[in-house]
């Protein structure tokens, strides 16, 4: 999967670090700072909105929220592109055709693998103080709200599984980083740029980063990995928006 390609190394360190620090390297930089400022202020006090209002206007609200959905497919589409054209087709990164098996049931598995316990480890940060309170969405009374977090939820998955697995261990193998090295630095990005979150989402996604990035580098397929990334955001999205007044324990 990954054997040397023809770029010159220089080549390939620099095209990691320009689509890292238009994607999510740059992520990460901001929700550190993020971290600092709760920290010195009172993180168990901070409260975090994932997907906010932007507009008083709907409509306007819409196409903002829109644009993070594209923004996020072209981000993947971005590192697909570049993983193409050096010889890393889709089928190849494991975005052939979508199975049952074990795509879509993988996928499933995933989620609640990673969804579950994860949702223990907020709840317990929440008591310990180490936990921002994270509201995952705040489009309570628009029309529009389900099917743009769901849009964004799957979107998410897609930018991240792509960019963060697909792309960077690609890479990182290129430049011959061993595969344990590869994806370490893949699970503390992942873990760095959710940091704003609080303490336990960096080590819940560190985690979560090493089982994607491990079984993607075993199996060769991404697709139970966007899946299972967007099943995750759905739930948490969807499921807050609409049972938020029920949900005050969790805040």
């Amino acid at each position: 999967m990954t054997e040397p390609d023809p770029l010159p190394r220089r080549t390939l360190r620099i095209e990691v670090f320009v689509v890292l620090a238009v994607t999510f390297g740059l992520s990460a930089y901001t929700a550190l700072l993020d971290l600092i400022e709760a920290v010195l202020l009172g993180l168990a006090g901070r409260r975090v909105a994932l997907n906010q209002r932007r507009s008083p206007f709907d409509l306007i609200d819409f196409g903002l929220n829109m644009a993070s959905v594209l923004q996020l497919v072209a981000w993947g589409a971005l590192g697909l592109y570049l993983l193409w054209r050096s010889g890393f087709g889709p089928r190849r990164i494991g975005l052939g055709r979508i199975r049952w098996h074990p795509d879509v049931t993988g996928g499933l598995g995933l989620a609640a693998l990673i969804g579950l316990p994860g949702l223990g480890l907020y709840v317990a940060a929440r008591v310990l103080g180490l936990s921002a309170a994270v509201e995952p969405a705040q489009l309570y009374d628009t029309w529009w709200r389900i099917p743009v977090l769901l849009a964004l939820a799957f979107a998410n998955g897609w930018a991240e599984e792509i960019i963060v697995v697909a792309f960077l261990i690609t890479r990182l193998r290129q430049l011959q980083f061993n595969p344990a090295a590869a994806l370490a630095i893949s699970a503390l990005l992942r873990g760095a740029y959710h940091l704003y979150q609080g303490y336990s989402a960096g080590l819940g996604n560190v985690v979560m980063g090493l089982v994607f990035g491990y079984l993607w580098m075993r199996t060769g397929r991404l697709w139970p990995l966007i899946i299972a990334h967007g099943l995750i955001d759905a739930v948490a999205f969807v499921g807050y928006s609409l049972a938020a007044g029920h949900l005050d324990w969790l805040t």
